[in-house]
């Protein structure tokens, strides 16, 4: 591209000024903490801040009540920025004569810790959160999901978080706004080291004090919590060790102040007290505050852990007594011991009507039909053509665990390398890999994986570089965590990328088939000299029957008939096929004869299979998904029926142009959004009655 030359006459406008908009974030608490701590500032004055160890403390109570629902949580980020976090918000609720949201912006990145935020706020009475709102955390009734939403949220979280690296340039545009506005806040953002290694915040890394030094952002204050931990184990051991971006920090013109130990209260206040100064005093140079912090900090076994207790290390309330107690390093106040013995007597409880249970279950001796969960699948379909000579690599951004590719890393431990919390550099050393010959498989999260690596995903095919993705957690299975963590355009992103094969397994032996299939193609391809295809596996976390149906074959670019019929036809993908199966049988068993059908490849339609389906049911069709109507696996049967002039009337069961949000349970999801069986009843029975 050339230099622009075009000439254009300056205009004339009224001032650049914002739209007004109300407020949203709640006022200024009226008190101090119930459970706080004194320090003195830089000035020797007393300061009375939210003590650190009711956070903690708090945090893990209400994770238990989110575990018995059935949902994950996480407690070794909110106890590593416990300090932090309450200096930040002692800090800010020391406003005097103005609300606090008037002197200054705080984003918080490390979506992990909101619930550390959660347990101080409600100490604060913020918001008119109590302790007794923590006890619905990540429930379908509460506010308080597992990542910070705005939209579900707003009175107490300004910018969404949870995918890591993305709010923080998001809290550079809200500097450049308040310059822009001439309004007089500070912009605070929080941010861990886990965050550090995307991409996305390297760049504001560099953008902010460029920007500053051009006296284009307001004051700005970055404190980053180091604490060397990630989901899958300490950062420096397995990826690369963050300090020497750390250390750049200055080269790259931002004032560092280091805070050695980042569990000095005192210590942490006086940091970011005088990094909001600086910062103030000279908005051109942004602050960075370097806190040096340990993961899972105030329980020994969690602060020796390999990922700091990145998730809840108490399944239950067995342990909550002790647990608390640890945290206070004695006798916890009244309150909080008493919550924890209530949470243990609720264990006891549910222990013993367990045990009467599997003794009841004992005498009836039938053997359950065998469950597993699809991503175990995967790596056994990977293990396979390994052993078969394939040359089969694996590349992780750190969530290989949840993704089930930790099993193919331990059978070759020689044949993968984590790249730490880096998704599109991730996909993109997997296409280097490609490249030269090797067949590359990465992992993640389905949403950070269409998000961030749908460009490196359509670079690497532009490439000729293939690579075969693992993309867990799609849709609503990922429950708890929330809709920044839901892909529900998973299928949408991903099917127009020229030379890419989008599959929705469903269940265990449905993927192993699969995986051991696209590596053995593309092996073949390239021995051809072809190029190939990439192939990108979408599964959801739960466990289901391993397989559908008994001697199940799985052929390749094909749908699976699980039911015949002539009425109507059901197709599923992916974690709703089980919903597709049971509705296909309450039908019959009201005189409906449903063809049911597993529609795998989303992206290459089976027009044979469901074309000739279609037909025989008189052109009735059902689908469903846990994704958006637009774009998704019905959208695209729809569109491949009318080009193929099948004629057919289609009611598709998804999403319908909304965002998730937290429940215990995907099931919870599925029936706010209609995703259900009898849905599909209705559907179905709506179509023959038409």
């Amino acid at each position: 591209m050339g230099e622009d030359k075009t000439v254009v006459q300056p205009a004339e406008a009224s001032p650049l000024r914002p739209l007004s908009r109300p407020a949203k974030l709640a006022p200024t608490p009226p008190g101090k903490p119930r459970y706080a701590v004194t320090i003195r500032d830089a000035a020797g004055h007393e300061v009375v801040l939210a003590d650190p160890r009711a956070t903690r403390a708090l945090v893990a109570l209400m994770n238990v009540h989110a575990v018995n629902g059935g949902a994950a949580c996480h407690w070794g980020g909110p106890a590593a920025f416990a300090e932090i976090m309450a200096a930040i918000h002692g800090l800010m609720f020391s406003t005097q004569g103005r609300p606090w949201h008037e002197a200054y912006n705080f984003v918080n990145d490390a979506g992990h810790a909101e619930n550390g935020l959660y347990a101080l706020r409600a100490n604060y009475g913020y918001d008119g959160l109590t302790f007794e709102s923590l006890r619905a955390f990540r429930s379908l009734e509460s506010k308080l999901t597992g990542h910070g939403e705005s939209h579900l949220n707003p009175e107490g979280v300004l910018l969404s978080n949870g995918p890591l690296g993305s709010a923080l340039p998001q809290a550079q545009g809200l500097a450049l706004a308040d310059r822009l506005a001439g309004a007089e806040r500070v912009t605070i953002a929080a941010v861990s080291d886990g965050a550090a290694m995307e991409g996305e915040a390297k760049e504001a890394f560099a953008a902010i004090p460029g920007m500053a030094s051009k006296g284009l952002l307001n004051p700005f204050v970055m404190v980053v919590s180091d604490n060397n931990a990630k989901l899958s184990g300490r950062i420096a051991a397995d990826a690369f060790a963050m300090r020497p971006t750390f250390e750049a920090m200055q080269v790259l013109g931002w004032r560092v102040i280091v805070v050695d130990h980042g569990h000095d209260l005192a210590a942490v206040y006086g940091a970011i007290e005088s990094a909001v100064a600086q910062a103030r005093a000279n908005p051109r140079q942004p602050s960075c505050v370097w806190a040096k912090t340990i993961k899972g900090y105030g329980v020994k076994a969690t602060e020796q852990s390999a990922s700091g207790g990145h998730g809840f290390p108490l399944s239950n309330g067995e342990k909550i007594v002790e647990f608390v107690r640890e945290i206070y390093g004695g006798e916890p106040p009244e309150a909080l011991l008493r919550w924890a013995l209530e949470l243990r007597a609720d264990w006891e409880a549910k222990e013993a009507a367990k045990k009467e249970k599997a003794a009841a279950a004992a005498l009836q001796s039938t053997t359950p039909p065998k469950k597993d969960k699809v991503q175990s699948g995967l790596a056994k379909g990977a293990i396979r053509a390994a052993r078969e000579g394939w040359p089969v690599f694996s590349v992780s951004s750190d969530v290989q665990g949840s993704t089930g590719m930790s099993l193919f890393q331990k059978t070759f431990p020689d044949r993968f390398v984590d790249v730490g919390v880096a998704e599109a550099n991730m996909i993109s050393v997997a296409a280097g890999l490609s490249k030269s010959g090797f067949i590359p498989i990465v992992d993640t999260f389905a949403q950070f994986g269409v998000t961030k690596g749908n460009l490196p995903l359509t670079m690497a095919a532009l490439s000729q570089a293939p690579v075969i993705a693992v993309f867990s957690h799609a849709g609503l299975q990922d429950a708890a965590d929330g809709a920044s963590h839901q892909a529900t355009t998973y299928l949408a992103a991903t099917s127009a990328i020229p030379h890419t094969v989008v599959i929705a397994a469903s269940c265990a032996d449905e993927a192993e088939a699969f995986m051991a299939q696209a590596i053995q193609r593309l092996g073949e391809a390239r021995r051809r000299g072809d190029d190939g295809e990439s192939v990108i596996f979408f599964i959801g976390r739960e466990s289901y029957l391993t397989s559908w149906v008994g001697g199940a074959q799985f052929e390749w670019g094909r749908a699976q008939v699980l039911q015949e019929g002539g009425d109507v036809v059901l197709i599923g993908c992916g974690a709703l096929v089980g919903k597709a199966i049971e509705a296909g049988r309450q039908l019959a068993s009201e005189g409906v004869r449903a063809t049911v059908i597993n529609n795998p490849f989303v992206n290459r339609v089976d027009l044979d299979t469901i074309g000739g389906a279609v037909s025989a049911c008189h052109g009735r069709v059902v689908t469903i998904e846990d994704h958006q109507i637009m774009g998704g696996m019905g959208a695209q049967v729809a569109h491949a029926l009318a080009n193929a002039k099948v004629a057919h009337r289609m009611i598709s069961l998804g999403i319908r142009g909304e965002f998730g949000q937290s429940a215990y349970l995907a099931d919870q999801l599925y029936e706010k959004h209609g995703l259900t069986v009898n849905a599909m009843v209705r559907a179905a029975k709506e179509l023959i009655g038409s």
